[in-house]
C-alpha cells in the first residue's frame, strides 16, 4: 500500500502536535512543542525554513490560499501572522491565555483563534481583520469580534479547533466536552450546538471543498458529517483514543491516527502501543489496512489533496512522509454491482443455447 521506506522528516526536538499541507499540496508545515514551526518540501522531505519567534509549544497553524502568510497558535498566549516566503513575522497578536487553534476565513483577510481560560479571564473566541493590501502596521492589536466562552455549570469548557465554514457563513468550533457550536462571525450570536461524541474531540478535519468533516475523539471512535445538515453518516470504532482522522481526496478512504495517552507509553514497541495510521473506507467504515513506523501516539495527519501521500506526526518527534504506492492508486474499491433487470434471464437463455449446441454436437 505504501511504496518503501517513508521520509523521515527530522526537525523538531519534541513531540509533533499538527502536520498541514497547504492547498496545493506541495508544501507540508508542522509544528511541535519545541516552539518552532516548520514548512517542508512534499516531494522530497526537504526542510525550506522554519519561523522563529514562539516562546511555547505551538498547538495549530494553518496557511492562506495561496500560500504566502501563515497563522501560527502557540502556548506563549500568542498568535503570530508569517510572511511564509521570508520566514519573517509580519505581526504578534497577544491573547489573555493560551491559543490552541487559528483558521483563515475564506479569502484570507482574516483570521480567527481560539484561547484557553487563564486565571480570571475566560475562554475566548477571537476574530481579528488583516487585510493583504492594508500595510501590516495598520493592523490593530485588538480583535474585531471577541467570543466569551463562559463556565457551563462550573466548569471551564475549553475550545480545541477552529475552522470558517464555506462563504465565511459561520465560525464552527468543537470542544473538549465532545460538542459542537456554530458562531455567527459578524455578531458573535451562537447559531447552534450538538454533542457527536460523549469525550473530548481532539481534532476535526475537513475535505478540500468543506462538503463533508470527520470529527476524532477520545472515545475511541472518528465520525463523518455532512456539513450542510450536520447530518451523522458514519461511525469508524476503535480500541484506542483517536487523535486525528483525515478524509481522503481521492479515494472513499479515512486515514486515522492515535494511539494510548502519551503518559502512559513507558516502553511499549510500536505494534504493543498500536500507533499505527489505520485505513477505514469511508462508505463501508471496515478497516482494510495498517501502516506502522511510529514509537508514541500519532497526534497528528494530513493527507496531500492530490491523494499520492500523506503526512504523520507523532510523539515521538517525528514527522514519516508516506507515499503510496502503484498498486494502491490503481486500487478500483470493490463496489456490488447492481443487475439490470432482464439481465439474469438474458444470460441464462444464453446459457442454455450454449448447452444446447454443445449437446447436438
Amino acid at each position: 500500500m505504501v511504496r518503501g521506506r517513508p521520509i523521515l522528516l527530522k526537525g523538531h526536538e519534541r513531540s509533533i502536535t499538527v502536520v498541514k499541507f497547504n492547498f496545493d499540496g506541495d508544501l507540508l508545515f508542522t509544528g511541535s512543542k519545541d516552539h518552532i514551526p516548520s514548512v517542508w518540501r512534499s516531494e522530497n522531505g526537504e526542510r525550506l525554513g522554519t519561523f522563529n519567534g514562539h516562546k511555547g509549544t505551538i498547538w495549530d497553524l494553518d496557511c492562506c490560499r495561496f500560500s504566502k502568510r501563515v497563522i501560527t497558535a502557540s502556548a506563549d498566549a500568542s498568535a503570530k501572522l508569517w510572511d511564509c516566503e521570508t520566514g519573517e513575522c509580519i505581526k504578534t497578536f497577544d491573547h489573555h491565555g493560551p491559543v490552541r487553534g487559528a483558521a483563515w476565513a475564506d479569502g484570507s483577510n482574516m483570521f480567527a483563534t481560539i484561547s484557553d481560560p487563564f486565571v480570571e479571564h475566560n475562554a475566548q473566541i477571537s476574530v481579528y481583520d488583516v487585510p493583504e493590501d492594508d500595510d501590516p502596521r495598520n493592523y490593530p492589536d485588538t480583535p474585531r469580534l471577541e467570543i466569551d466562552l463562559p463556565k457551563i455549570d462550573g466548569k471551564r469548557v475549553n475550545a480545541t479547533n477552529i475552522v470558517w465554514l464555506n462563504l465565511n457563513e459561520a465560525l464552527f468550533v468543537t470542544f473538549d466536552n465532545g460538542s459542537i457550536r456554530l458562531y455567527d462571525p459578524v455578531t458573535g450570536e451562537e447559531l447552534d450546538e450538538f454533542f457527536p461524541h460523549e469525550k473530548k474531540i481532539n481534532r476535526v478535519s475537513f475535505n478540500q471543498d468543506k462538503t463533508l468533516f470527520i470529527t476524532s475523539s477520545a472515545d475511541f471512535t472518528a465520525k463523518l458529517y455532512d456539513v450542510v445538515d450536520l447530518r451523522h453518516l458514519k461511525t469508524y470504532k476503535t480500541d484506542r483514543p483517536v487523535n486525528d482522522a483525515v478524509i481522503s481526496e481521492t479515494k472513499d478512504h479515512i486515514l486515522l491516527g492515535g494511539g494510548q495517552e502519551a503518559m502512559s507509553v513507558t516502553t511499549t514497541s510500536g505494534k504493543v502501543g498500536k500507533f499505527e495510521t489505520r485505513f477505514f473506507h469511508l462508505v463501508y467504515e471496515e478497516e482494510f489496512g495498517t501502516v506502522k513506523g511510529h514509537f508514541g501516539p500519532i497526534n497528528a495527519l494530513a493527507i496531500n489533496p492530490n491523494g499520492r501521500c500523506y503526512a504523520s506526526g507523532a510523539e515521538d518527534g517525528y514527522i514519516r512522509l508516506h507515499f503510496f504506492d502503484k498498486s494502491y492508486l490503481d486500487m478500483k474499491d470493490p463496489v456490488p454491482e447492481a443487475t439490470v433487470e432482464g439481465e439474469d434471464d438474458e444470460e441464462t437463455d444464453e446459457e442454455e443455447k450454449s448447452d444446447d449446441s454443445s449437446d447436438s454436437d
